[in-house]
C-alpha cells in the first residue's frame, strides 16, 4: 500500500508550575491562539486548545511522523517564551515538568471537544487534582499518587 493513513486523536493535559493560577483570563486566549498557531506550524491538526488559570488542555490530530513528547515539549517552550515575551506578569512564566497524555477514537472527537470547550464550568465543581487523577483511573494508567501532586506539599 503507497502511503501513510492514519487518525490519531491525543488530547495533552499539563499545568502552570506549582499549579500557580497564572492564565488570566483577560490574556488566556490569546496564549491558547499561540499554542494553536504552534501546533499547525509543526504541521498538525489543532482540534481545541482551553484550560483555566492553573492548566491546559489541547486537543490534537497527530500525524505519526511527530513523536508526542516533541509536540508537547514545543508547545511548552513557545508558549513559555511567549507569555513571557508578551510581559503578561510580572515574573517569570514557566510549565510544570511533565504532562498527560490521553488517545481517543474518532467517534469521540466532539465529546472531547466539548469537554474541553466547558473548562472553566467544569472546574466550578472538582479541581485539576481530581480530574487529572480520573483521567489516569479511567485510561488505566500506573501511577503512584504521592509523586504526582508533590509540587503542592
Amino acid at each position: 500500500m503507497a502511503g501513510t493513513y492514519s487518525q490519531i486523536y491525543l488530547q495533552y493535559v499539563f499545568a502552570v508550575k506549582g499549579r500557580a493560577n497564572l492564565l488570566q483570563k483577560p490574556w488566556r486566549e490569546e496564549v491558547f491562539k499561540y499554542m494553536a498557531g504552534i501546533i499547525k506550524g509543526k504541521n498538525q491538526k489543532p482540534i481545541i486548545v482551553n484550560g483555566v488559570a492553573d492548566h491546559v488542555h489541547v486537543f490534537v490530530g497527530l500525524k505519526p511522523s511527530m513523536r508526542i513528547s516533541d509536540l508537547v515539549r514545543d508547545i511548552k517552550n513557545n508558549s513559555s517564551k511567549f507569555i513571557n515575551e508578551q510581559g503578561f506578569l510580572k515574573n517569570k512564566f514557566s510549565w510544570q515538568e511533565g504532562y498527560g497524555v490521553f488517545s481517543y477514537a474518532h467517534s469521540q472527537i466532539d465529546t472531547v471537544y466539548q469537554y474541553i470547550l466547558n473548562q472553566e464550568q467544569h472546574h466550578k465543581k472538582r479541581t485539576f487534582q481530581e480530574e487529572y487523577l480520573e483521567f489516569l483511573d479511567k485510561f488505566e494508567i500506573e501511577h503512584d499518587e504521592k509523586y504526582l501532586f508533590h509540587w503542592l506539599e
